[in-house]
């Protein structure tokens, strides 16, 4: 873990409402796992003062600015405007400075041969699964990624996936982006083709909850990727924790979403509770 001042590279405009960020990270490619996250604080504001969690998107390595130079490493993050702390990070320009906290928390469990994986996003829920797939797609087996959104706007970085060689398959509620109807459904009919698959999702709870439930009916694996308030991102204001298994009013059982998350085995959380 690294607590850096660094500055920004580039900070693009994806689609209406999302962003880009790529940020100086010496260290990232040979530390960062898929699934972990950073905290971000912009530098130049003091509102909103606590850091904002972001997971990473991408990690890699820039050639030097010119020679004797070194190569700079970095971070992607892709992020949706929602709040007053996105809409700064949103003003944000090359060289602007950047607190970077990171990288943090657990990340996917790649080490299985179990079956063909299947990726499941919804909205802002792909980020973490990119770098899943760019793991995943140095195996053998081929990598299916399912994708939904409300509308073709919140489906992200189809081309992308695509260019890694992930078959991607994109539901929208509104039907303006591939088939109609909710990505859930398109798991149902993906895990009767491919049963013995394994399942690695991110997104709202409700998916969430919606793909465990599918996940169970086929007794296939699943992982999740936790969307979570933080204020730390460390275990030390205990702000993020979700209900485990053994969870019951009377011997509560927590899992704190920052330090033992955001990927969780299925099996290790209360599905019965609200995720609050």
């Amino acid at each position: 873990m690294n607590d850096l001042q660094t500055s920004v590279l580039y900070n693009r405009e994806i689609a209406p409402g999302y962003y880009r960020l790529g940020l100086l990270a010496p260290g990232y490619p040979e530390q960062a796992v898929p699934g972990q996250f950073v905290m971000v604080q912009i530098q130049s504001q003091n509102d909103p003062l606590l850091r904002r969690p972001f997971g990473i998107f991408n990690v890699g390595t820039l050639p030097p600015l010119c020679s004797g130079l070194p190569e700079r490493d970095y971070v992607e993050l892709v992020y949706k405007v929602v709040g007053r702390g996105t809409r700064l990070m949103s003003a944000l320009q090359e060289g602007d400075a950047v607190r970077l906290l990171g990288p943090l928390g657990q990340g996917f469990d790649c080490n299985t041969t179990a079956g063909p994986p299947l990726l499941v996003g919804g909205g802002i829920g792909v980020v973490p699964l990119f770098m899943l797939a760019c793991n995943l797609v140095k195996q053998t087996q081929p990598v299916r990624l399912l994708m939904g959104g409300r509308r073709c706007d919140d489906v992200l970085a189809v081309t992308e996936f695509e260019r890694l060689g992930v078959e991607t398959y994109v539901a929208t509620d509104d039907g303006s982006l591939g088939e109609q109807g909710l990505v859930t459904q398109v798991l149902e009919r993906k895990l009767k083709k491919y049963p013995t698959a394994r399942v690695y999702a991110c997104g709202p709870m409700p998916m969430l909850k919606a793909v465990h439930d599918i996940c169970v009916r086929h007794e296939v694996a699943l992982q999740v990727s936790l969307e979570a308030l933080m204020a730390c991102g460390i275990g030390a204001c205990l702000g993020c924790v979700v209900p485990g298994r053994r969870h019951r009013s009377d011997q509560p059982d927590y899992r704190c979403t920052c330090k033992q998350g955001p990927v969780f085995d299925a099996r290790d959380l209360s599905w019965e509770v609200d995720h609050d």
